[in-house]
């Protein structure tokens, strides 16, 4: 199994990037993850920012030569794995300029005249791994439960990538947060998780 991590989050000395490496320990001691390429948004200078006009149009964008080398990465995994943090219950601009810009029409998905699209990166699934300030329910009682809305079924069930799983941290910024326990509860799932 090849595994696209794609981390979200300007801080290296971070809970989000000790995730991040608990993502990847359980990752280096699993015997069915052959291959691991992670995506660091901020490191890599994404630009997240749409940009059409005459010359770039919407239409195109599932063949922009700049964006080659996210799609080739896309492409190549059998697993994509989100860790990020939830800012005002959705994930960072960052990241969902990321989306806008790789889940593209005739990448993604293509419109075959029927209520949904076919999508076209079936057989893949995924994980998200998120933290936020506010207790774990939060989103699910505030905000009937948007992000998980957003990320499974607006996005990843669209262009056809299933399953998806969560792990949706709350508290975070608390001392009483139980960090370690959820650091380790991350490592044993990737640790062990066979597709």
């Amino acid at each position: 199994m090849n595994l696209l991590v794609i981390y979200t989050y300007p801080n290296h000395r971070s809970l989000n990037y000790d995730f991040l490496q608990k993502v990847l320990e359980g990752s280096r001691e699993n015997p069915a993850i052959s291959a691991v390429q992670v995506l660091d948004l901020y490191e890599e200078e994404f630009d997240p920012v749409l940009v059409f006009h005459e010359q770039k149009r919407r239409r195109d964008m599932h063949a922009d030569p700049a964006l080659e080398k996210y799609r080739a990465q896309i492409q190549w995994a059998d697993k994509i794995v989100f860790v990020y943090p939830i800012w005002w219950g959705r994930p960072p601009a960052m990241l969902l300029g990321y989306i806008d810009k790789m889940f593209a029409s005739g990448f993604a998905y293509r419109d075959n005249g029927k209520l949904l699209p076919e999508g076209l990166l079936k057989g893949k699934s995924a994980v998200y791994v998120s933290t936020m300030k506010g207790p774990a329910l939060y989103p699910l009682y505030w905000l009937n439960n948007a992000h998980k809305v957003l990320m499974r079924k607006a996005l990843l069930q669209y262009v056809g990538i299933r399953p998806v799983k969560f792990f949706e941290f709350g508290s975070m910024e608390s001392p009483r947060g139980r960090h370690e326990q959820k650091l380790q509860r991350v490592y044993r799932y990737f640790k062990t998780v066979a597709k």
